[in-house]
């Protein structure tokens, strides 16, 4: 993220929510959601609750997205992604991302359910 502006380094640096656009693995059609960006550590990630998402089976076919800053800063990033699926790596980020997040920790998550069961990627933005 050094390359990044400063305004938008500063913007990453806490977990928000954003907006993503995927290509359609199916269709070649854009797909814009809203989601939850994390920032751990300077490297940015997206998961959501075990189960399967169309973003995830997107990003896996594709690798590329945009990422859409919408509150004080606004900003669409170019970014790349890189699936988590080595289980001990998925547990180490998933465990440290819980330990982050207050709301995360009032849902008694189960980070072995999530190690098996969630979508986890890591962003890079170019």
């Amino acid at each position: 993220m050094q390359n990044l502006e400063p305004e938008i380094r500063d913007a990453l640096t806490i977990d928000m929510v954003v907006d993503i656009t995927t290509t359609g693995r199916k269709t070649g059609q854009p797909r814009r959601i809203e989601i939850w960006a994390h920032n751990l550590d300077g490297r940015l990630f997206l998961t959501a609750s075990p189960g399967r998402r169309s973003w995830y089976a997107n990003l896996v076919a594709t690798r590329k997205m945009t990422l859409h800053l919408k509150d004080k800063v606004k900003a669409d990033l170019a970014a790349s992604v890189r699936p988590i699926l080595d289980d001990d790596e998925r547990r180490d980020v998933l465990t440290r991302l819980n330990a982050a997040s207050a709301f995360r920790q009032t849902q008694n998550m189960d980070v072995e359910q999530w190690v098996q069961n969630s979508c986890l990627v890591e962003l890079t933005v170019e």
